[in-house]
């Protein structure tokens, strides 16, 4: 899931959870049937947010899986390679963290 994607999805859901919040609160004041039909509405909203949530753990789920198993043939191909990659980024971040002292 690209970066694009994960910021939308979240977006989507802060929209949710917001506009059912606000169906709850105006139903806490409501009464009869307008609190009825502002809670079913509001319960609807957060069922869609759950499951925007769970299908984007899914997504999410499926390229780690991916990623993983690519990456595990590379360096079962490539172990050396792997090797001096590992070392040049522990390099990298060993520098950068030696300069921000």
């Amino acid at each position: 899931m690209t970066t694009t994607a994960l910021k939308t999805v979240r977006n989507d859901m802060k929209t949710l959870v917001k506009d059912a919040q606000e169906l709850f609160h105006e139903a806490a004041a409501a009464t009869g049937e307008k609190a009825d039909e502002l809670r079913s509405k509001g319960m609807h909203l957060l069922d869609a947010a759950i499951v925007k949530a769970q299908n984007a753990q899914s997504i999410a789920i499926e390229k780690g899986k991916v990623v993983a198993a690519t990456t595990d043939e590379y360096v079962q191909e490539n172990p050396w390679r792997a090797v001096a990659i590992s070392a040049g980024i522990g390099l990298l971040v060993g520098i950068v963290l030696g300069r921000s002292k």
